[in-house]
């Protein structure tokens, strides 16, 4: 069914001010693949908001989040066999999504959900890192949320920040929290004070009252997989469907190249080069790298996008395998098919589940397959040698030949 019979369906609400953009709007669930039944269900709820909007004698340039409430508090009597007390969260949540849509045409200003406003300081410090710092941008989100709870403790002027103010904010953030999130929290404000020192908003150098979070996580040996689970692994991988096509694309990229979540989930079609076999990999710090394509992950993406890839308008080769197709959430999602592997695999107790493990046992196995440190630094895109020299100790064989024998029993140092 197309969207001009959907619209031609019979509906029991007059659309009022909502009736221009019912097309519009049609138009944009069906590019990321919602069916006929599902967008006629967001039209008759859309219908339903248009026409109480307008019984109700509401300005129609005016809703907002308080709006979005009020249709979804009230008790419902319009036309069309309708008598509830309340419209149920479901249904209000169809829409918001109109609303949204709504705001994006410039019809209303604002809509349910909508966050307030953030602080002048918190835009310039999101530009500052996306356009002068290259941060991605989930990391650029995450500072901006863990920023945005500590401001009200903070205060909204940077120029009366001190020493003992924003060490007392940070050790009241991160009491009791884990090494790894503590450290996070407390680089966020660090790289905050920082931007703010650089506009001379506060006095500068006050990162360095922050305390530093004791984690040594490179005293650990890596965490990884050997080679006979990495065997039952990639044996585990679906060819069958979508979704098992698009992850066992996934999983072959991420143990042959050992890229990121994050890489996985920015990779645009033109990354990859079908003639040279080679893909593009965009990582940290705008430190691209061209790495060459394995033949049985080229071939499995080569699936994917032939057979499996919804046939959407959007730049990212991965793509959720359910309307509304979208790309990727790098962390969340990619890590979830890391787990969903390790479990087909029959892997039990894997020394971690992230999309990281599959990234440590590439390395291992480069490296026992005779590649040199500088290499698999080059290939993992690590800015320090430190960083790869973390995997030496995972080659036994090699440590063993420079390893001193134990000095006996009453013998000096």
């Amino acid at each position: 069914m197309n969207i001009s019979e959907l619209l031609s369906l019979p509906h029991d609400m007059n659309p009022g001010p909502v009736a221009p953009y019912l097309e519009g709007f049609a138009a944009q669930m069906a590019s990321v693949g919602h069916t006929s039944f599902t967008i006629n269900g967001y039209l008759s709820s859309a219908i339903h908001f248009g026409g109480w909007v307008e019984a109700s004698g509401l300005n129609f340039a005016d809703v907002n989040e308080e709006t979005i409430k009020a249709f979804g508090a009230h008790h419902c009597q319009c036309a069309g066999r309708r008598s509830q007390k309340h419209v149920s969260r479901k249904y209000t949540a169809r829409v918001q999504r109109f609303a949204e849509y709504l705001r994006q045409q410039g019809a209303i200003r604002a809509i349910a959900g909508s966050m307030t406003e953030a602080p002048s300081s918190l835009s310039a410090f999101r530009d500052w890192l996306l356009r002068h710092r290259g941060v991605a941008l989930v990391t650029v989100e995450r500072h901006e949320r863990l920023i945005t709870r500590m401001l009200p403790a903070l205060g909204m002027d940077a120029g009366k920040y001190n020493a003992a103010s924003v060490r007392k904010v940070i050790l009241d953030q991160i009491r009791g929290c884990r090494p790894a999130h503590a450290k996070t929290i407390v680089g966020a404000l660090r790289v905050y004070l920082r931007f703010l020192a650089t506009n001379g908003a506060c006095h500068p150098d006050l990162d360095h009252a922050l305390p530093t979070v004791a984690e040594w996580k490179l005293s650990s040996l890596p965490r990884y997989l050997d080679a006979n689970q990495v065997a039952r692994l990639v044996d585990s991988c679906s060819k069958d469907g979508p979704q098992g096509l698009r992850d066992r694309a996934i999983v072959l990229l991420l143990l042959r190249l050992g890229l990121r979540a994050g890489d996985i989930a920015s990779m645009r079609p033109t990354d990859i080069d079908w003639q040279d076999a080679t893909v593009l990999v965009r990582g940290k710090g705008r430190r691209d790298v061209c790495l060459p394509l394995p033949q049985d992950a080229g071939d499995a993406v080569l699936d994917y996008i032939e057979h499996a890839r919804p046939q959407v308008a959007i730049d990212r080769v991965f793509l959720c395998a359910k309307a509304p197709f979208r790309p990727l959430r790098a962390g969340m999602i990619v890590s979830g098919i890391v787990r969903a592997a390790l479990r087909r695999a029959g892997i039990e107790n894997p020394p971690s589940h992230g999309a990281n493990l599959f990234r440590h046992t590439a390395a291992t196995i480069m490296l026992r397959a005779g590649a040199t440190l500088d290499e698999i630094g080059t290939v993992l895109r690590h800015k320090s040698p430190d960083t790869t020299a973390h995997y030496a100790k995972v080659d036994i064989a090699a440590l063993q030949q420079i390893a001193q024998p134990w000095p006996k029993e009453g013998t000096s140092c």
